[in-house]
This record gives structure tokens, C-alpha cells and sequence, in this order.
């Protein structure tokens, strides 16, 4: 399969939307924001720039399939999807934290190809293409070689709108932070993928996040020699939304713990 074309179109939508996120940068307290669920937003900014996002795929691409945060599924039977988040980092926005980015993802039938995150405040672009590797901003990247979970730096998510699972994570947390040498919670799953991706961390893991928090995060980590996949060890985490990766040597010693931690709790068996 020819992906560098379509990586080219998911590149130049990832860019547009970053266009319309910095312009309204200056002006947030005049966004219209509205809440989905508990301590979960959506700003007019959020649908103006998944409208750009879809206009140039579909422009492209007038046969393939979406599926968007905000504007949920088009064309549910085509063989391509694109899965697109269009501002992964909305709290973070709004509150002028700059942590957030563009997330675009390719999806083949059940295969990721392609993979984009733009963070437009640092102007770093992340792509990948399935079987091609990883880049930031045209170089290659690669996950560390770090060894274990001693003196290793993790990312994460907490639980945010569904705290049902707070005790759960918690455990994570505690087990994880007793062996690292710490924990960041930054804000956005997508820049957290990334920066795995580009050795800035050497592990993650979320529970319950959405396809397209992940998807394009997902690839780029692979692309550049991580390892992903959910709770079960398995590679059902975009259904599932529960996401450990990690570097080679340190992703073991993460899916023993979190495994332990969760195996028998009420949220495996929800």
C-alpha cells in the first residue's frame, strides 16, 4: 500500500487544524464551551478545527470513512477510516496550559497505517507510516533502551469524567511509583504517546481512553520500537480503551504490575 500520500493529507490536516487552535490562543475567555459529561469539554474551537480536519480528507479521500470525537461515524462500511482528534487536550486549552495536540489516525480494516500528531504551541510533528518508522519534525525517532522500571520516567492519565475506577488506578499508580523514578501526568494521551515514541518517556499507561485519543499515538510508538497493547496483553485497546506501552525492556515489568493490580478488579469485568 502507497501511504505516503495519504500520510501527506493527514500531515497537511493535522497543520490547518493547528492553524485555527493557536488563532483563538488569545481570546479563550470568548470561546463557547460546553460539557459533555463530568469534567469532560467542547469548545467551538474543537469542532471548527475537526470540520478543517474532515473537509481536507474527505476532499481527498471522498470514499473513506470517519470517525471524530465530536462528529462520531461517516461511511461505517468503507475499508478506510480515518480516527481523528481534533484538539486531545481541550481542559489543558481552555485553561491556556500548553499541553494538547492534533490527532489523526489511518486505519486499513483492522490495521492502523497511518499516524499523526501535531502539538502546534511547539511546532512538532509526529508521523508514522506503517512499516516505514517514526519521525518528529522529518527525523527518525526511537524509544529508549532503557532497562526495567528502575530510574525509569512514566506518563499517565487520571481518571477524569468516570471515576468509578479510581481505586483501581490508584493501585496502578502506587505499585508503578515505588519502582520509577516518577510520574508525569502532562494532560494529553496523544503527546504522551508521542513523546514515548521520541524517548522523552520510557512508559504509559491509561485506562478507559477512546480510539481516537490513542489510535495515531499508538502507530507512531510501534513505528518507533515500543511495544503496545491493553491490560490483556493484547491488541484490543482501541475497543477497550485500556493502554500500557512502553520501550522493549521496560513494557514487561509495566504489564506484571498493572496485570496484578487489575485482575480481579469490578473494572476487567465491566
Amino acid at each position: 500500500m502507497l501511504t505516503q500520500p495519504m500520510l501527506n493529507i493527514a500531515v497537511k490536516a493535522a497543520r490547518a487544524a493547528g492553524n485555527i487552535i493557536v488563532r483563538h490562543m488569545d481570546r479563550l475567555d470568548r470561546l463557547k464551551v460546553t460539557t459533555k459529561q463530568n469534567n469532560d469539554f467542547v469548545s467551538n474551537v474543537d469542532y471548527q478545527s475537526e470540520q478543517a480536519i474532515i473537509d481536507i480528507l474527505k476532499y481527498a479521500y471522498p470514499d473513506h470513512g470517519i470517525l471524530a470525537e465530536e462528529s462520531g461515524k461517516q461511511d461505517e462500511a468503507a475499508d478506510f477510516q480515518w480516527i481523528i482528534d481534533p484538539l486531545d487536550g481541550t481542559t489543558n486549552y481552555l485553561h491556556g496550559f500548553p499541553q494538547f495536540a492534533v490527532s489523526i489516525a489511518l486505519k486499513h480494516k483492522n490495521r492502523l497505517e497511518v499516524g499523526v500528531i501535531y502539538d502546534p504551541i511547539a511546532q512538532e510533528l509526529f508521523t508514522a507510516s506503517r512499516g516505514n518508522g517514526a519521525t518528529l519534525n522529518g527525523k527518525k525517532i526511537r524509544v529508549t533502551t532503557h532497562k526495567g522500571l528502575h530510574n525509569a520516567l512514566l506518563g499517565t492519565g487520571f481518571p477524569y469524567y468516570d471515576q468509578s475506577y479510581l481505586d483501581t488506578y490508584l493501585e496502578t499508580m502506587k505499585a508503578l511509583m515505588q519502582k520509577t523514578a516518577g510520574l508525569r501526568r502532562p494532560g494529553s494521551a496523544a503527546l504522551d504517546l508521542a513523546w514515548l515514541a521520541a524517548g522523552r518517556i520510557d512508559g504509559f499507561w491509561e485506562f478507559n481512553l477512546q480510539a481516537w485519543d490513542i489510535a495515531a499515538g499508538a502507530l507512531i510508538v510501534r513505528e518507533a520500537g515500543g511495544i503496545v497493547s491493553d491490560f490483556n496483553n493484547q491488541d484490543s485497546y482501541l475497543e477497550s480503551g485500556d493502554i500500557i506501552a512502553a520501550a522493549p525492556k521496560v513494557f514487561p515489568e509495566m504489564m506484571q504490575i498493572i496485570q496484578a493490580k487489575v485482575k480481579d478488579s469490578a473494572y476487567m469485568q465491566r
